[in-house]
């Protein structure tokens, strides 16, 4: 039978702090299960489903909105497909609902590749790829793009990783951003400003207990330490989950649901890092363009800490 996601790449391996293991879907390079001995790192869904709200999902060539999917260069006009039409956006890339396919396999890896073609609104052809690893402390993600075609092509990339500690209510954990501004948005989720957080209930520098916060927001200049990027979350105990990027990823997308399927009432929370924020296309901040054969790598993970194999 094949399901929603597409097939199913498990992977797993035995660290000082026990088994990881990990299962990406071929559909969008999908992260649909992440756990160290047995706790879930990532709010797990079924295999006969597809990704609620976006879980898991790679997001190229663009993360979050384009405002009515309209973008300009060069004096050209573009119109790419709504795809959110409740608030008349083009919404996360294009390769949401593409299968990947398989390009390497080991037990703790898989890359995985797929080409966005010349399409309405994207008059461009790329190259992409996703390599997924597990290593001692989590997992680590790298993503290669290259421009196949014969002119420059924008690019921006992202991704929609949830966290969770199992076991501990997500209302008890701690975030924690390293991020010094907000990006203030319209009734659409469209960028109108950006605003420093120091002194503003946009501020979680220090860490914040999650409670009943609602989230679904941006933030920006994020602070770089030997060039990553880091946000966690933090259970009392002192175990906490993390997402780390290369600072690259200049951004960084916060969304909290109080209906995630399988949570039982429980808020899932994503913590999503991308290189660009939403309207990039029109805006140009943290565009990349692409020049004729150019290739772009970068990387992200999910780090844990304070789990131990006893």
């Amino acid at each position: 039978m094949t399901q929603p996601t597409g097939e199913q790449f498990e992977l797993e391996t035995t660290t000082s702090s026990g088994q990881i293991r990990a299962t990406v879907t071929a559909v969008a390079a999908g992260l649909r299960t992440l756990s160290i001995n047995g706790i879930d790192l990532v709010p797990p869904y079924g295999e006969d489903q597809p990704p609620p709200m976006a879980a898991g999902i790679v997001l190229v060539p663009w993360p979050n909105r384009i405002r009515d999917g309209r973008w300009s260069h060069d004096g050209v006009d573009h119109q790419l497909a709504i795809t959110e039409p409740a608030r008349s956006n083009a919404i996360h890339g294009l390769l949401r609902h593409t299968e990947y396919q398989p390009i390497a396999r080991d037990r703790d890896s898989v890359t995985l590749a797929a080409r966005i073609y010349p399409q309405l609104g994207y008059p461009f052809l790329l190259g992409t790829a996703v390599h997924y690893e597990l290593v001692a402390d989590g997992l680590r993600v790298t993503h290669f793009v290259e421009n196949l075609g014969g002119e420059a092509a924008p690019v921006a990339i992202g991704t929609h990783p949830y966290l969770k500690i199992g076991g501990v209510p997500t209302s008890e954990l701690t975030l924690r951003l390293d991020a010094a501004s907000h990006i203030e948005v319209d009734e659409r989720l469209l960028p109108t400003g950006e605003v420093p957080v120091e002194g503003t209930e946009w501020d979680f520098r220090e860490g914040r207990r999650i409670g009943d916060l609602r989230l679904d927001d941006a933030f920006g200049e994020l602070a770089s330490d030997d060039g990553q990027v880091l946000h966690s979350l933090t259970a009392p105990d002192g175990r906490s989950v993390s997402v780390w990027a290369d600072d690259e990823f200049g951004y960084v997308q916060v969304y909290t649901s109080h209906d995630f399927p399988g949570e039982d009432g429980e808020i899932a929370v994503a913590i999503e890092p991308m290189t660009a924020p939403a309207e990039a296309f029109n805006s140009g901040r943290g565009l990349r363009w692409l020049g004729p054969g150019e290739e772009w790598q970068l990387s992200w993970g999910i780090r844990f800490e304070g789990f131990s194999a006893d």
